[in-house]
């Protein structure tokens, strides 16, 4: 309406009037505020009726969960009553059954009791008995005593003794026939043992050589080094031989370079220099590069992997022979003798088969066979080190042991094993007969021809030494002396005197390996000629 005023005014002046447009301007501001005043009271009516509306869900979800938790209560309630009331029958029925228990026992003990009044009324009948019965042995023994006064004194009085004299001669008597009595008691004793002692002996020591049956390869003071072909000869000689000097001076090892095809030969008397000698040469062949600082190079590297295979075969050798608690220094030690022959008996070898036998000995003697083993494995321990100290290899080893705290029965054992001193425990005598047992197996050490010769020529020439043998013979490639005597000259009584007099000889003037058995002959004839 106020548009079509507006229109009409202008088209009847054909001019806007200002105070038109004012008046049009305000009327349009008072049409929009009050279409604003009415949007917000119909907005406002329609959230008053939604709030209603929510009120009333409210109330009735309120009064709904009231119901709910009312029928909840009342089944709660239900169930507690329930669980009650079975926890009760439970209870009494527990009840009942711990009363019956309880009358049960009651009536054991009672029970018992009654046993018991029983059983104290009969001690008491029996103690009354006792008592009676110990009043007439006193009575008895008082009237025993009383004849035998009486009757010592008829005795004293006919034979004209003492009651002290007497039994002085009884003593005396019984003395005398318990002494006879034992005397030939021992020497049934004796002559049977002397029976089976050898046999017994010889049972055990068989038994451990065989359970202990191991191969032995005799080593010699040589190796040979394998060559891939002849020009190697020329290039470890060297120009003007500078690298076989280098080698010979560095390894204390002869270099023997022959006509032989595609080998050299590396001579010494210790392994140990032989070793490191081969481990080197193998290298430089392996590396190729053979001059006098690589060959220096090689050889303290040998050397150190030498000392790495003597810690390990020490360690292998007790580990084998069950030797536990061993310081590190003697498991050193020991490897060392992997490196060292006796006779060309590899000597670590030795001492572990040394160990072995001593230790099944020690068993069936029953014996702890742990410290026999002990003992065994340690006895040569100072031929790792008699090159480089003087003195015998026993008493090496003894002041070795001393110094790592070895026990006192494995000292004594290595100290005596060569009779050094005389043995004073099984242990030793063990280790002794076990190292004699390891040395003397056939093919066990290794002597020159020469050298047996003259060991065998010089067993006859003791034997021949003393009055009254008539011959000799060296047997047993060495291990036994048998000689004939004769009998016109040495009697029966004087041949063990004779025999021991030639073992003391051989074992001052002699070393040999294992046991030599002087074995003494007389023998008489009779002769007459039938004419």
């Amino acid at each position: 309406m106020l548009e079509n005023r507006i229109v009409n005014l202008l088209d009847a002046s054909g001019a806007i009037d200002p105070m038109l447009i004012t008046v049009a301007a305000v009327g349009a501001v008072a049409m929009l505020a009050l279409g604003f005043a009415i949007g917000f009271i119909i907005r406002k009516k329609v959230a008053e009726k939604k709030i209603g509306s929510a009120e009333t869900q409210a109330e009735i979800i309120i009064d709904n969960a009231k119901k709910e938790a009312e029928r909840k209560k009342k089944e709660i309630i239900v169930e507690g009553k329930e669980e009650i009331l079975k926890n009760k029958n439970e209870t009494e029925k527990e009840l009942k059954e711990r009363r019956n228990e309880v009358n049960r026992l009651e009536r054991r003990a009672i029970q018992k009791e009654e046993n018991l009044d029983k059983k104290l009324e009969n001690l008491e009948k029996k103690e009354e008995q006792c008592n009676q019965k110990i009043k007439n042995l006193e009575a008895q023994e008082a009237e025993i005593s009383a004849l035998k006064e009486k009757q010592l004194a008829i005795l004293e009085e006919y034979a004209g003794l003492t009651s002290e004299q007497a039994k002085a001669f009884l003593i005396e008597k019984i003395e005398s026939e318990a002494r006879r009595e034992a005397a030939i008691r021992v020497g049934e004793i004796e002559q049977e043992i002397k029976d089976t002692a050898d046999e017994k002996a010889k049972n055990i020591i068989t038994a451990a050589i065989q359970r202990c049956a191991a191969n032995h390869v005799t080593e010699a003071t040589v190796s040979v080094v394998m060559l891939p072909n002849d020009d190697m000869k020329g290039r470890i000689i060297g120009r003007e031989g500078r690298n076989i000097r280098t080698i010979e001076s560095l390894t204390g090892v002869d270099l023997i370079i022959d006509d032989t095809p595609e080998a050299i030969t590396l001579s010494s008397f210790d392994p140990m220099r032989r070793e490191v000698a081969r481990l080197s040469i193998e290298k430089l062949m392996t590396d190729g590069r053979i001059h006098p600082t690589r060959i220096e190079e090689t050889v303290e590297k040998s050397k150190k992997e030498v000392e790495a295979i003597i810690k390990q075969e020490g360690e292998k050798a007790v580990l084998t022979t069950g030797v536990h608690s061993m310081n590190s220094e003697l498991i050193k030690l020991l490897g060392r003798l992997k490196y060292r022959t006796s006779y060309g008996q590899n000597v670590l070898m030795h001492s572990i088969e040394v160990s072995y036998i001593a230790g099944m000995i020690a068993d069936e003697l029953g014996i702890e066979p742990a410290l026999a083993r002990r003992a065994g494995l340690l006895h040569d321990i100072g031929k790792a080190l008699n090159h480089e100290v003087e003195g015998s290899h026993a008493q090496i080893g003894v002041d070795i042991a001393k110094k790592y705290r070895e026990n006192k029965e494995v000292i004594h054992a290595i100290e005596a094993h060569h009779n050094d001193v005389e043995p004073q425990t099984l242990v030793a005598v063990i280790v002794q007969a076990a190292d004699a047992i390891s040395a003397a197996r056939p093919g066990a050490r290794r002597e020159d021809i020469e050298n047996y010769i003259k060991r065998l020529q010089k067993l006859e020439e003791i034997a021949n030494s003393f009055n009254g043998v008539e011959k000799s013979f060296a047997i047993q490639a060495g291990r036994e002396l048998r000689l004939m005597v004769k009998p016109e000259v040495i009697n029966d009584e004087s041949m063990a005197l004779i025999a021991r007099e030639i073992v003391r000889k051989i074992e001052t003037e002699m070393e040999y390996p294992g046991q030599i058995k002087v074995h003494v002959i007389r023998e008489s004839r009779a002769i007459e000629y039938a004419k």
